[in-house]
Protein backbone atom coordinates (compact mmCIF):
# COMPACT_ATOMS: atom_id res chain seq x y z
CA UNK A 1 0.00 0.00 0.00
CA UNK A 2 1.31 3.05 -0.70
CA UNK A 3 1.47 6.15 1.39
CA UNK A 4 -1.03 9.24 0.47
CA UNK A 5 0.18 13.05 1.21
CA UNK A 6 -2.83 13.28 3.34
CA UNK A 7 -2.08 10.46 5.48
CA UNK A 8 1.21 11.73 6.29
CA UNK A 9 -0.30 15.46 6.93
CA UNK A 10 -3.14 14.00 9.01
CA UNK A 11 -0.66 11.67 10.97
CA UNK A 12 2.07 14.13 11.89
CA UNK A 13 -0.90 17.00 12.68
CA UNK A 14 -2.50 14.14 14.85
CA UNK A 15 0.98 13.14 17.20
CA UNK A 16 2.16 16.77 17.21
CA UNK A 17 -1.30 18.12 19.14
CA UNK A 18 -2.12 14.95 20.88
CA UNK A 19 1.81 15.40 22.40
CA UNK A 20 1.34 19.20 23.06
CA UNK A 21 -1.71 19.00 24.59
CA UNK A 22 -0.47 16.37 26.85
CA UNK A 23 2.07 18.82 28.26
CA UNK A 24 -0.82 21.62 29.35
CA UNK A 25 -3.63 21.35 32.20
CA UNK A 26 -6.44 19.79 30.90
CA UNK A 27 -8.79 22.52 31.98
CA UNK A 28 -6.96 24.82 29.52
CA UNK A 29 -6.78 22.10 26.33
CA UNK A 30 -9.47 24.03 24.39
CA UNK A 31 -7.76 27.30 24.65
CA UNK A 32 -6.52 29.26 21.99
CA UNK A 33 -3.12 29.35 23.77
CA UNK A 34 -3.05 25.60 23.85
CA UNK A 35 -4.44 25.38 20.09
CA UNK A 36 -1.37 27.73 18.97
CA UNK A 37 1.48 26.01 21.27
CA UNK A 38 -0.17 22.39 19.21
CA UNK A 39 0.05 24.14 16.24
CA UNK A 40 3.42 25.38 16.36
CA UNK A 41 4.92 22.24 17.13
CA UNK A 42 2.78 20.77 13.90
CA UNK A 43 4.38 23.16 11.95
CA UNK A 44 7.78 22.73 13.13
CA UNK A 45 7.01 18.92 12.57
CA UNK A 46 5.71 19.11 9.05
CA UNK A 47 8.46 21.04 8.19
CA UNK A 48 11.04 18.43 9.05
CA UNK A 49 8.78 16.03 6.91
CA UNK A 50 8.85 18.18 4.10
CA UNK A 51 12.51 18.45 4.60
CA UNK A 52 12.31 14.07 4.85
CA UNK A 53 10.75 13.83 1.36
CA UNK A 54 13.16 16.60 -0.51
CA UNK A 55 16.12 14.19 0.51
CA UNK A 56 15.13 12.25 -2.48
CA UNK A 57 15.97 9.13 -0.42
CA UNK A 58 15.13 5.55 -2.16
CA UNK A 59 13.42 4.16 0.63
CA UNK A 60 11.07 7.71 0.98
CA UNK A 61 10.16 6.87 -2.84
CA UNK A 62 9.46 3.43 -2.42
CA UNK A 63 6.65 4.59 0.52
CA UNK A 64 5.26 6.43 -1.65
CA UNK A 65 5.18 4.45 -5.25
CA UNK A 66 7.12 7.09 -6.97
CA UNK A 67 9.58 10.70 -6.75
CA UNK A 68 6.56 12.51 -8.41
CA UNK A 69 4.55 11.39 -5.43
CA UNK A 70 6.92 12.64 -3.18
CA UNK A 71 6.96 15.84 -4.51
CA UNK A 72 2.90 16.37 -4.81
CA UNK A 73 3.57 15.39 -0.69
CA UNK A 74 6.41 17.59 -0.23
CA UNK A 75 4.03 20.56 -1.47
CA UNK A 76 1.62 20.04 0.58
CA UNK A 77 3.16 19.52 3.81
CA UNK A 78 4.85 23.16 3.15
CA UNK A 79 1.25 24.48 2.66
CA UNK A 80 0.10 22.85 5.70
CA UNK A 81 3.01 24.18 7.55
CA UNK A 82 2.03 27.25 6.49
CA UNK A 83 -1.38 27.10 7.95
CA UNK A 84 -0.21 25.97 11.07
CA UNK A 85 2.07 28.43 11.47
CA UNK A 86 -0.01 31.20 10.84
CA UNK A 87 -2.41 29.65 13.39
CA UNK A 88 0.58 29.69 15.90
CA UNK A 89 1.67 33.54 14.83
CA UNK A 90 -1.77 34.85 15.27
CA UNK A 91 -2.67 33.73 19.16
CA UNK A 92 -0.07 33.80 22.15
CA UNK A 93 1.08 30.05 22.57
CA UNK A 94 1.03 30.32 26.80
CA UNK A 95 -1.13 31.66 29.58
CA UNK A 96 0.11 33.03 32.68
CA UNK A 97 -0.06 30.28 35.10
CA UNK A 98 1.55 27.90 33.21
CA UNK A 99 5.03 26.69 34.32
CA UNK A 100 7.14 27.51 31.41
CA UNK A 101 11.23 27.81 30.32
CA UNK A 102 13.07 28.32 27.26
CA UNK A 103 15.89 25.21 26.33
CA UNK A 104 18.29 27.63 25.41
CA UNK A 105 18.51 30.89 26.75
CA UNK A 106 19.08 33.93 24.39
CA UNK A 107 18.39 37.55 24.71
CA UNK A 108 15.05 38.76 24.42
CA UNK A 109 15.29 40.53 20.91
CA UNK A 110 16.75 37.48 19.42
CA UNK A 111 14.25 35.09 20.90
CA UNK A 112 11.58 37.31 19.23
CA UNK A 113 13.45 38.06 15.91
CA UNK A 114 13.69 34.12 15.87
CA UNK A 115 10.17 34.07 15.87
CA UNK A 116 9.27 36.24 13.42
CA UNK A 117 11.79 35.29 11.22
CA UNK A 118 10.65 31.50 11.28
CA UNK A 119 7.14 32.46 9.89
CA UNK A 120 8.26 34.79 7.76
CA UNK A 121 10.71 32.30 6.27
CA UNK A 122 8.39 29.31 5.96
CA UNK A 123 5.92 32.14 4.15
CA UNK A 124 9.16 32.62 1.58
CA UNK A 125 9.36 29.05 0.91
CA UNK A 126 5.90 27.72 0.40
CA UNK A 127 5.27 31.01 -2.09
CA UNK A 128 8.22 30.54 -3.60
CA UNK A 129 7.76 26.58 -4.30
CA UNK A 130 3.88 27.20 -5.71
CA UNK A 131 4.99 30.60 -8.21
CA UNK A 132 5.60 28.74 -11.57
CA UNK A 133 6.35 32.33 -12.98
CA UNK A 134 9.67 32.60 -11.14
CA UNK A 135 12.51 30.76 -14.22
CA UNK A 136 13.61 27.30 -13.02
CA UNK A 137 17.57 28.69 -12.44
CA UNK A 138 16.11 31.07 -9.97
CA UNK A 139 13.82 28.68 -8.07
CA UNK A 140 16.04 26.86 -7.59
CA UNK A 141 19.06 28.70 -5.94
CA UNK A 142 16.40 30.01 -3.64
CA UNK A 143 14.76 26.89 -2.89
CA UNK A 144 18.10 25.78 -1.65
CA UNK A 145 17.75 27.93 1.11
CA UNK A 146 14.46 25.94 2.83
CA UNK A 147 17.35 23.82 4.95
CA UNK A 148 18.84 26.88 5.91
CA UNK A 149 15.96 28.59 6.71
CA UNK A 150 14.61 25.47 8.64
CA UNK A 151 17.11 26.03 11.53
CA UNK A 152 15.46 29.26 12.38
CA UNK A 153 12.53 27.56 13.03
CA UNK A 154 14.54 25.13 15.19
CA UNK A 155 15.80 27.63 16.97
CA UNK A 156 12.56 29.83 17.68
CA UNK A 157 11.45 26.23 19.57
CA UNK A 158 14.41 26.10 21.84
CA UNK A 159 14.81 29.92 22.68
CA UNK A 160 10.73 30.82 22.88
CA UNK A 161 9.02 29.77 26.67
CA UNK A 162 6.97 26.67 26.32
CA UNK A 163 5.55 24.39 28.91
CA UNK A 164 7.27 21.95 26.84
CA UNK A 165 10.47 20.28 28.59
CA UNK A 166 12.88 18.48 25.92
CA UNK A 167 12.55 15.72 27.78
CA UNK A 168 8.78 15.18 27.32
CA UNK A 169 6.95 13.14 25.20
CA UNK A 170 6.26 16.01 22.90
CA UNK A 171 10.19 17.29 23.02
CA UNK A 172 11.68 14.47 22.55
CA UNK A 173 8.81 14.62 19.07
CA UNK A 174 10.24 17.76 18.18
CA UNK A 175 13.94 16.81 18.94
CA UNK A 176 13.39 13.40 16.73
CA UNK A 177 11.96 15.12 13.39
CA UNK A 178 14.39 18.43 13.90
CA UNK A 179 17.18 16.28 13.71
CA UNK A 180 15.97 13.76 11.17
CA UNK A 181 14.48 17.01 9.11
CA UNK A 182 18.70 18.75 9.41
CA UNK A 183 20.32 15.51 8.62
CA UNK A 184 17.95 15.18 5.31
CA UNK A 185 18.44 19.33 4.58
CA UNK A 186 21.93 18.80 5.18
CA UNK A 187 22.42 15.28 2.41
CA UNK A 188 20.17 17.13 0.20
CA UNK A 189 22.36 20.44 0.30
CA UNK A 190 25.96 19.05 1.12
CA UNK A 191 26.12 15.85 -0.21
CA UNK A 192 23.50 14.48 -2.84
CA UNK A 193 25.71 15.55 -5.44
CA UNK A 194 28.53 13.53 -4.99
CA UNK A 195 27.03 10.40 -2.65
CA UNK A 196 23.83 9.67 -4.75
CA UNK A 197 23.25 6.97 -7.84
CA UNK A 198 24.64 8.99 -11.05
CA UNK A 199 27.14 8.48 -13.58
CA UNK A 200 28.97 10.65 -16.15
CA UNK A 201 27.85 10.63 -19.84
CA UNK A 202 28.73 12.25 -23.18
CA UNK A 203 26.32 13.61 -25.99
CA UNK A 204 26.69 11.34 -28.69
CA UNK A 205 23.60 12.33 -30.78
CA UNK A 206 20.98 15.25 -31.03
CA UNK A 207 17.79 14.58 -33.53
CA UNK A 208 16.13 18.04 -33.33
CA UNK A 209 12.35 18.53 -34.14
CA UNK A 210 9.40 21.21 -33.53
CA UNK A 211 11.12 23.07 -30.31
CA UNK A 212 11.93 19.47 -29.35
CA UNK A 213 15.29 17.41 -29.88
CA UNK A 214 15.86 13.61 -29.08
CA UNK A 215 19.61 13.54 -27.09
CA UNK A 216 21.53 10.37 -27.23
CA UNK A 217 24.12 10.13 -23.78
CA UNK A 218 26.72 7.28 -24.04
CA UNK A 219 28.16 6.59 -20.52
CA UNK A 220 32.08 7.61 -20.07
CA UNK A 221 32.77 5.18 -17.44
CA UNK A 222 29.97 3.69 -14.72
CA UNK A 223 26.13 3.40 -16.10
CA UNK A 224 23.11 4.39 -14.32
CA UNK A 225 20.90 1.25 -13.78
CA UNK A 226 17.25 1.56 -14.21
CA UNK A 227 13.63 0.05 -16.09
CA UNK A 228 11.86 1.56 -18.99
CA UNK A 229 9.34 3.99 -17.75
CA UNK A 230 12.17 5.55 -15.38
CA UNK A 231 13.34 9.01 -14.92
CA UNK A 232 16.35 10.82 -14.20
CA UNK A 233 18.01 14.42 -13.19
CA UNK A 234 20.46 15.14 -15.97
CA UNK A 235 23.10 18.14 -15.34
CA UNK A 236 24.88 19.28 -17.77
CA UNK A 237 28.76 20.08 -17.16
CA UNK A 238 28.08 23.18 -19.02
CA UNK A 239 27.98 26.78 -17.44
CA UNK A 240 24.54 28.17 -18.07
CA UNK A 241 23.10 24.38 -18.02
CA UNK A 242 24.20 23.04 -14.67
CA UNK A 243 20.87 22.77 -12.81
CA UNK A 244 19.94 19.46 -12.90
CA UNK A 245 16.16 18.73 -14.22
CA UNK A 246 14.34 16.18 -14.47
CA UNK A 247 13.66 14.05 -17.49
CA UNK A 248 12.14 10.37 -18.39
CA UNK A 249 14.57 8.14 -19.99
CA UNK A 250 13.27 7.12 -23.64
CA UNK A 251 15.38 3.99 -23.53
CA UNK A 252 15.35 0.75 -22.77
CA UNK A 253 18.56 -0.92 -21.40
CA UNK A 254 20.98 -1.57 -24.09
CA UNK A 255 24.68 -3.56 -23.74
CA UNK A 256 26.55 0.10 -24.38
CA UNK A 257 24.33 1.56 -21.93
CA UNK A 258 22.70 4.39 -23.72
CA UNK A 259 20.31 6.70 -22.17
CA UNK A 260 18.02 8.37 -24.22
CA UNK A 261 15.83 11.83 -23.33
CA UNK A 262 13.32 13.50 -25.40
CA UNK A 263 12.90 17.00 -24.30
CA UNK A 264 10.44 19.62 -25.39
CA UNK A 265 11.14 23.56 -24.99
CA UNK A 266 8.15 23.72 -22.42
CA UNK A 267 10.26 26.60 -20.19
CA UNK A 268 13.29 28.94 -19.70
CA UNK A 269 15.92 25.73 -19.02
CA UNK A 270 14.67 23.39 -21.34
CA UNK A 271 14.81 26.17 -24.46
CA UNK A 272 18.06 27.06 -23.32
CA UNK A 273 19.05 23.23 -23.29
CA UNK A 274 17.72 22.41 -27.19
CA UNK A 275 18.97 25.75 -28.32
CA UNK A 276 23.00 25.04 -26.83
CA UNK A 277 23.72 21.44 -26.26
CA UNK A 278 26.03 20.42 -28.88
CA UNK A 279 28.01 16.93 -29.62
CA UNK A 280 30.95 16.23 -27.00
CA UNK A 281 29.03 17.45 -24.12
CA UNK A 282 29.29 15.74 -20.84
CA UNK A 283 26.96 15.56 -18.50
CA UNK A 284 25.83 13.84 -15.21
CA UNK A 285 22.83 11.66 -15.12
CA UNK A 286 21.17 11.13 -11.25
CA UNK A 287 18.91 8.17 -12.12
CA UNK A 288 16.92 6.05 -11.59
CA UNK A 289 13.56 7.76 -9.75
CA UNK A 290 10.12 6.63 -10.55
CA UNK A 291 8.20 3.94 -10.62
CA UNK A 292 6.06 4.05 -13.98
CA UNK A 293 6.68 0.56 -14.89
CA UNK A 294 5.08 -1.33 -17.29
CA UNK A 295 1.99 -4.12 -15.66
CA UNK A 296 3.38 -7.17 -16.73
CA UNK A 297 0.31 -9.11 -15.31
CA UNK A 298 -2.66 -6.74 -17.81
CA UNK A 299 -4.57 -9.01 -19.70
CA UNK A 300 -5.20 -5.81 -21.69
CA UNK A 301 -3.20 -2.27 -22.05
CA UNK A 302 -4.21 0.68 -22.96
CA UNK A 303 -1.23 3.24 -23.05
CA UNK A 304 -2.01 6.99 -23.11
CA UNK A 305 1.04 9.12 -23.92
CA UNK A 306 0.17 13.03 -24.29
CA UNK A 307 3.23 15.65 -25.78
CA UNK A 308 6.57 14.87 -24.52
CA UNK A 309 4.67 12.24 -22.10
CA UNK A 310 5.11 9.49 -24.92
CA UNK A 311 8.21 9.38 -23.51
CA UNK A 312 8.12 6.13 -21.21
CA UNK A 313 6.04 4.78 -23.79
CA UNK A 314 8.96 5.06 -26.45
CA UNK A 315 11.15 3.28 -23.42
CA UNK A 316 8.19 0.00 -23.08
CA UNK A 317 8.15 -0.15 -26.81
CA UNK A 318 12.27 -0.54 -27.55
CA UNK A 319 11.94 -2.93 -24.18
CA UNK A 320 12.61 -6.36 -24.89
CA UNK A 321 9.69 -7.67 -23.53
CA UNK A 322 6.83 -9.10 -25.11
CA UNK A 323 2.95 -9.60 -25.38
CA UNK A 324 2.84 -6.78 -26.91
CA UNK A 325 -0.41 -7.73 -28.71
CA UNK A 326 -2.44 -6.97 -26.10
CA UNK A 327 -1.47 -3.02 -26.33
CA UNK A 328 -2.65 -0.13 -27.48
CA UNK A 329 -1.44 3.21 -27.79
CA UNK A 330 -3.41 6.31 -28.18
CA UNK A 331 -0.24 9.38 -29.09
CA UNK A 332 -2.19 12.55 -28.43
CA UNK A 333 -0.24 15.46 -30.14
CA UNK A 334 -0.37 18.72 -31.65
CA UNK A 335 -0.37 18.64 -35.26
CA UNK A 336 2.82 19.43 -36.60
CA UNK A 337 4.20 19.26 -32.97
CA UNK A 338 4.22 15.74 -33.29
CA UNK A 339 7.89 14.41 -31.66
CA UNK A 340 8.84 11.43 -32.29
CA UNK A 341 6.52 11.37 -35.91
CA UNK A 342 3.44 10.01 -36.11
CA UNK A 343 5.35 7.47 -38.47
CA UNK A 344 8.10 6.50 -36.55
CA UNK A 345 5.53 5.51 -33.43
CA UNK A 346 3.72 3.87 -36.07
CA UNK A 347 7.02 2.05 -37.46
CA UNK A 348 8.01 1.58 -33.69
CA UNK A 349 4.58 -0.26 -33.13
CA UNK A 350 4.19 -2.26 -35.71
CA UNK A 351 7.78 -3.90 -35.19
CA UNK A 352 6.15 -5.04 -31.37
CA UNK A 353 3.19 -5.90 -32.77
CA UNK A 354 1.48 -2.99 -30.75
CA UNK A 355 -1.42 -0.62 -31.68
CA UNK A 356 -1.19 2.86 -32.59
CA UNK A 357 -4.21 4.85 -32.16
CA UNK A 358 -2.73 8.78 -33.61
CA UNK A 359 -5.01 11.48 -31.64
CA UNK A 360 -4.26 15.06 -32.78
CA UNK A 361 -7.90 16.87 -32.12
CA UNK A 362 -6.92 16.06 -28.35
CA UNK A 363 -9.50 14.31 -25.33
CA UNK A 364 -12.42 14.46 -26.93
CA UNK A 365 -11.74 13.35 -30.55
CA UNK A 366 -14.17 10.80 -31.80
CA UNK A 367 -11.10 8.26 -32.47
CA UNK A 368 -9.99 8.21 -28.69
CA UNK A 369 -13.59 7.62 -27.41
CA UNK A 370 -14.63 5.33 -30.15
CA UNK A 371 -11.81 2.95 -30.23
CA UNK A 372 -11.78 2.97 -26.23
CA UNK A 373 -15.36 1.60 -26.01
CA UNK A 374 -14.19 -0.81 -28.38
CA UNK A 375 -11.72 -2.55 -26.35
CA UNK A 376 -13.72 -2.42 -23.27
CA UNK A 377 -16.46 -4.10 -25.37
CA UNK A 378 -13.65 -6.74 -26.22
CA UNK A 379 -12.35 -7.02 -23.30
CA UNK A 380 -14.25 -7.12 -19.52
CA UNK A 381 -13.84 -3.64 -18.07
CA UNK A 382 -11.81 -4.82 -15.16
CA UNK A 383 -9.54 -6.39 -17.58
CA UNK A 384 -8.38 -3.11 -19.58
CA UNK A 385 -5.44 -1.70 -17.77
CA UNK A 386 -4.67 1.87 -18.56
CA UNK A 387 -1.27 3.61 -18.09
CA UNK A 388 -0.95 7.16 -18.67
CA UNK A 389 1.42 10.04 -18.93
CA UNK A 390 0.66 13.62 -19.63
CA UNK A 391 -0.64 16.97 -19.24
CA UNK A 392 -2.64 17.08 -15.97
CA UNK A 393 -5.73 18.14 -17.88
CA UNK A 394 -5.69 15.33 -20.32
CA UNK A 395 -5.63 13.27 -17.43
CA UNK A 396 -9.12 14.67 -16.23
CA UNK A 397 -10.53 13.65 -19.58
CA UNK A 398 -9.06 10.64 -19.56
CA UNK A 399 -10.47 9.51 -16.05
CA UNK A 400 -14.29 10.43 -17.17
CA UNK A 401 -13.81 8.66 -20.44
CA UNK A 402 -12.56 5.27 -17.67
CA UNK A 403 -15.93 6.34 -15.46
CA UNK A 404 -18.19 6.17 -19.31
CA UNK A 405 -17.01 2.71 -20.25
CA UNK A 406 -16.85 1.22 -16.67
CA UNK A 407 -12.98 0.60 -16.15
CA UNK A 408 -11.95 1.29 -12.19
CA UNK A 409 -10.14 3.53 -11.33
CA UNK A 410 -7.70 1.38 -9.36
CA UNK A 411 -6.90 -0.01 -13.03
CA UNK A 412 -5.06 3.65 -13.99
CA UNK A 413 -1.34 3.88 -13.62
CA UNK A 414 0.01 7.34 -14.15
CA UNK A 415 2.67 9.62 -12.91
CA UNK A 416 1.82 13.46 -12.00
CA UNK A 417 3.58 15.55 -15.01
CA UNK A 418 4.81 18.69 -12.89
CA UNK A 419 7.35 19.01 -10.22
CA UNK A 420 6.59 22.21 -9.38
Amino acid sequence: MQLKSWKLVLATVAISFMLALAEVPATDRFTTAAISLSAGVAALSLMAASALLGARWGFVETCFGGLDRVYQAHKWLGIWALVFATVHFLFKAGIKEWEVASIITLAPDITRLARQLSYVALMFIVMLALNRNIPYNVWRWWHKLSGPLFLIVIVHWLSFKTPIALSSPAGLWLAFVSILGVMAASYKLLLYRFISSHAEYELTGIEPGAGAAHMQFTPVGKVVDFEPGQFGFLRMKVDGLREPHPFTIASAKSADGRVDFLIRSLGDYTGRLIANTQIGMHADIYAPYGRFNRSRAAKREVWIGGGVGISPFVAWLKDEANHFDRVTLFYFYTPGRDFPAVELMREMAEQRGAELVPVPDGPESPVFRQRLAEIVSEARPEEVEVSFCGPKGLLGKVQGQMRENGIPESNLRHEYFEFR
